[in-house]
């Protein structure tokens, strides 16, 4: 820390100035622990219906002792320094300095004061020449009242004396700077103004077009107002616009920054927080915490809000977080994602998505004549549930986006509302569309039998070569999600039985076939091969060639011929994707029983040796529990066609089928083991049986392949040969 020993001159004014700065950066870079205050009093936090505990926000910053900060030295240039520059560089640095609270400046605030009032001729207003002084005055002084308000909440005083209370003492401040036109200050000094008012005095808040310092500092101070309870519902808003200004900046904003505004949004929902963690300036280490407990009680918040209706709850945090919804996404982007699993626990999915559901039904009700606004705040509360459960609306991730439900218990029925949320909204806003059948494909869930008509029918209409691609990317997406209820035709009733075969069949093939009049430069993502859809559309399809009623549907719609058309692009030597190991499944199972369809026929031997040697290159990893029957083909099939295999075929298809043997034996070790432990494996066991089944064959495989490999030297060492 800078240390001051004696008169500076002038000429060391610049070389102070750096060593203030380089200490307030030294500062930034410490990391920082926090005991709790025990003098910190909750806030008022009753939501009804909630019955989790108190949310108390706690940030681990390690402790930094006093004598180790640039306060105390501040503190004394400030009180000693008759230089008028050394004053000036030392007010400058206050509020980017951490002010602790076991620091006594009482007699520093009544001073600034006073120099403040020094800056102003007989009428009151601040002297041109000084007023760069009069506004690191002003600056200084509300920088550390709101300290010292801190404090000493939840006590309360006068801490500038001068025979008048605060609030009269900052509006002369306040009125000087007017008088001089110095706007420059005025949104400051009437937030600090707001911290001596009582409820029923504030001033209104307002933001002008104040520099981006000023709103930096709003989002380290603002905080300090929502704890000790002085701020009224403008004050809210005025916060979440310094929010809404700072993370929607051209630039992005610092780790800093987006700390602060973090911890400033836990505090507006209710979050407890210890004044020792408040009065910090850098709390970007504390970021994960931050964001988490922001997640936590955002969706108790949200849950409060009663499913638009957050007057309700006299708290105020439910109308905090309702009129938060518009940002909250950005503002858990920022603060990063999670990492660990156990993270995971503290989102509630199905509660939170009740909570959308009670905003949706009275968006819908009769009683709403403009719905515009609820169902604005659901799309915004969809997104928050994207963003607390890491799952990216971005339409190139759609394809492995997924949920971790932990052991919330859900039923088809749960799910309901948002196929009436997709009739409903699907022709006129394809973006809400979309997010609702990526939240039902990224979930795996499907709705009840009573919906299952409407949601194929709008399926359909979002697979329509008219829709935005990533929407018809998304009904694909969500068609396989439910691929195996829409494989069992046989078990519906005829009339969906025959929507599904005669208008989902040849919309599925439609999406995985670009339009003929496009091409990859119109959309980036419109290709004729694409490697995440396509193998969705290859384990949908596989699941299809399950049922036998499927067969002449997949030959007559065409999607035997995409399935051959693939050949090339994905089973080849250099692929390793599932892909093959799908079409080696749909080929396989069709080809015993079609004799009539051609498409097979102009399948070559080499390209069927193509698909079953790629196949095992990766194999899905359940492929030995769900897919034992195209295993078992694929064997075979393997078998039929090794014979015009080359050398180097026969040593990769080896590799292939050692990994899968591996995978398996340590799997099956694995259950044997429990076994041995007795403990309780119900459907493992079975698991259990038919992986030892699949060991043998596999290995008779390898045996098979081994063989041929060896006849290769033969041919060699054989001068007949």
């Amino acid at each position: 820390p800078v240390r001051a020993t004696g008169i500076f001159a002038r000429r060391s004014l610049q070389l102070l100035s750096f060593a203030l700065h380089m200490g307030l950066r030294s500062l930034v870079l410490r990391s920082s622990a926090k005991v709790v205050d025990s003098e910190a009093q909750p806030l008022d936090w009753n939501l009804e219906n909630l019955a989790e505990k108190e949310c108390t926000l706690t940030l681990d910053l390690p402790d930094i002792p006093t004598s180790d900060l640039e306060a105390p030295s501040i503190k004394w240039l400030l009180e000693t320094s008759t230089d008028p520059e050394v004053f000036l560089a030392a007010a400058r640095v206050v509020p980017q300095v951490e002010w602790p609270l076991d620091l006594d400046i009482s007699d520093i605030l009544p001073q600034l004061y006073d120099i403040f009032t020094s800056c102003l001729d007989s009428q009151q207003q601040i002297i041109p020449s000084l007023e760069e002084k009069a506004s690191a005055c002003t600056m200084a002084l509300s920088h550390l009242y709101h300290g010292r308000v801190l404090q000493a909440y939840p006590d309360c005083g006068e801490f500038l004396g001068r025979g008048r209370r605060d609030d009269g003492t900052f509006l002369q401040v306040l009125t000087s700077c007017r008088r001089s036109r110095r706007t420059a200050d005025h949104m400051m000094l009437q937030t600090t103004t707001n911290l001596c008012l009582s409820e029923d005095d504030y001033f209104f808040w307002f933001l002008d077009s104040c520099p981006t310092s000023d709103l930096e500092w709003l989002s380290h101070s603002l905080p300090y107002h929502f704890l000790t309870r002085r701020v009224d519902e403008d004050g809210e808003k005025f916060a979440t616009t310094v929010i809404s200004k700072l993370l929607s900046s051209p630039s992005s904003p610092s780790n800093q920054i987006i700390a602060n505004c973090t911890l400033l949004t836990c505090v507006m929902v209710g979050a407890q927080v210890d004044k020792r963690d408040m009065v910090r300036i850098d709390k970007s280490s504390a970021l994960p915490r931050l964001r988490e407990s922001l997640l936590v009680q955002f969706q108790k918040a949200l849950w409060a809000c009663n499913g638009g209706e957050p007057d309700k709850d006299s708290t105020d945090v439910a109308r905090r977080a309702w009129n938060l919804l518009d940002i909250i996404c950005r503002i858990l982007e920022l603060a990063g994602y999670r990492y660990y699993y156990d993270a995971f626990e503290s989102f509630h999915t199905m509660r939170t998505l009740e909570s959308c559901r009670k905003i949706y039904l009275r968006a819908r009700s009769s009683e709403q004549n403009d719905p515009s606004v609820l169902l604005t705040a659901l799309q915004n509360a969809l997104h928050f549930m994207f963003a607390a459960a890491n799952v990216s609306r971005d339409s190139d991730e759609l394809w492995y986006a997924s949920w971790v439900l932990q052991s919330e218990s859900h039923s088809p029925e749960d799910f309901d509302w948002l196929v009436d949320y997709l009739d409903f909204i699907y022709s006129d806003d394809h973006e809400v569309a979309y997010d609702i059948l990526l939240l039902l494909g990224s979930m795996r869930v499907r709705c009840s039998p009573a919906k299952q008509r409407l949601f194929i029918e709008r399926l359909v209409a979002c697979m329509d070569s008219d829709m935005p691609l990533h929407l018809r990317h998304a009904a694909l997406r969500a068609t396989h999600s439910t691929r195996e209820e829409i494989a069992s035709i046989n078990a519906i009733d005829d009339a969906l039985r025959d929507m599904v075969l005669t208008k989902l069949s040849p919309a599925i093939l439609s999406v995985v076939c670009p339009h003929p009049s496009t091409t990859p430069d119109d959309d980036g993502t419109d290709s004729p091969f694409d490697y995440h859809r396509d193998l969705c559309y290859l384990e949908l399809v596989c699941a299809l060639a399950r049922n036998s009623d499927w067969h002449p549907h997949l030959s007559g719609d065409r999607h035997l011929d995409r399935c051959i058309c693939m050949i090339p692009e994905y089973c080849v030597s250099r692929s390793y994707g599932q892909h093959a190991f799908y079409i080696a499944g749909i080929l396989l199972r069709i080809a015993p029983v079609q004799t009539s369809d051609t498409s097979l026929d102009s399948v070559t031997e080499q390209q069927w040796w193509d698909v079953m040697r790629s196949a095992w290159n990766s194999l899905p990893y359940d492929s030995h529990k769900t897919h034992n029957f195209e295993l078992l083909v694929l064997m075979d099939g393997t078998k039929k066609y090794m014979h015009i295999a080359s050398k180097s075929d026969l040593e990769q298809l080896i590799r292939g089928v050692d990994r899968f043997l591996e995978r398996l034996e340590r799997e099956i070790q694995m259950k044997r083991q429990w076994q041995e432990m007795g403990l309780e494996m119900g459907s493992e066991m079975e698991g259990l049986e038919q992986g030892e089944g699949v060991t043998i064959a596999v290995k008779e495989l390898r045996t098979a392949a081994s063989n041929v490999l060896e006849s290769f030297g033969q041919q060699l060492l054989d001068p007949k040969l």
